[in-house]
């Protein structure tokens, strides 16, 4: 980042919040090896489990977070579901804005036949709420973290397709798109060098803002089974393992809250500082702002 964006995020409170809340959470999944020692070598994201025991054991010194049912340890959870996700949020929004900056700046780029087909894909795909179809197609594939990406990637590059396509259509009618024509540019050099790099600024707000929106979606596969396989260290198969125990047990509400309380928090403030820091981006990458 540049001295305008350092300068930027500074100043502004909401935004400066969001950036230290992804600066901790992307410490966490950095030292996660460190801070969670593996507990399989073969596969990092396996829960460790110390017991079969159904109930729920509250933070202890070895268990500082808790367990959730059957004695997943809760730390470890956090700690690796950090790590994943971040894997899951930004691979599927990279994949995503890839897809739709393709289809969207060739509908804006070419039009006529082109134009139409591709957009009125994008409206069909549109008609359908995009967990639902997640949902339809990651039950499709089966229960799995990559099936549950490759859903999520099908239903969130619609958004970036129609954005990059109307950002496309203004900037190609500009005055030095015309100018470049007029001096010898052409076809993809034309689209890569002059249009898109003026084009695709709303399209990064928008990613910013989606990686938190693309996991708490994952969450959710994962809390109705389509997502993550138990015993997985994932934010929403921590919170599914927690679903017998939220009305806690007779006469204490709150026996077991910590199984709810740990991964719900987790979720919220990784969700909240990505959406924070998506609003700096937008304040930042705005022409309009001095």
């Amino acid at each position: 980042m540049n001295n305008r964006i350092i300068k930027r995020i500074l100043q502004n409170k909401a935004s400066l919040v969001g950036f230290i809340l992804v600066a901790f959470f992307a410490l966490v999944a950095l030292f996660a090896p460190l801070l969670a020692p593996v507990h399989n070598p073969h596969n990092p994201y396996q829960l460790p489990q110390s017991s079969y025991e159904v109930t729920p054991q509250p933070p202890s010194p070895q268990h500082i977070f808790g367990t959730t049912e059957q004695q997943y340890d809760l730390y470890y959870g956090v700690v690796w579901g950090t790590r994943l996700a971040f894997k899951i949020g930004i691979t599927v929004t990279f994949f995503a804005f890839l897809i739709g900056l393709f289809l969207g700046s060739a509908a804006a780029y070419f039009g006529g036949a082109v134009d139409e087909i591709i957009m009125r894909f994008t409206d069909i795909v549109f008609a359908v709420p995009s967990l639902v179809l997640a949902m339809v197609i990651a039950a499709m594939l089966g229960p799995d973290i990559k099936n549950m990406m490759i859903a999520l990637t099908a239903v969130a590059w619609p958004s970036y397709a129609r954005l990059v396509r109307g950002d496309v259509l203004s900037v190609k009618t500009r005055d030095f798109v015309t100018a470049s024509r007029a001096l010898g540019a052409r076809g993809p050099r034309l689209l890569l060098k002059h249009i898109l790099p003026n084009s695709i600024y709303p399209s990064v707000v928008v990613a910013s803002l989606d990686i938190g929106y693309i996991v708490l979606t994952a969450a959710s596969l994962s809390f109705l089974g389509l997502g993550a396989q138990p015993g997985t260290a994932d934010w929403g198969q921590l919170i599914a393992m927690a679903r017998n125990w939220v009305l806690g047990s007779s006469g204490n509400t709150f026996a077991y809250w910590y199984t709810v309380a740990v991964p719900g928090g987790v979720i919220f403030l990784f969700v909240l500082g990505w959406n924070l820091l998506g609003d700096g981006f937008r304040d930042i990458l705005d022409p309009r702002q001095g």
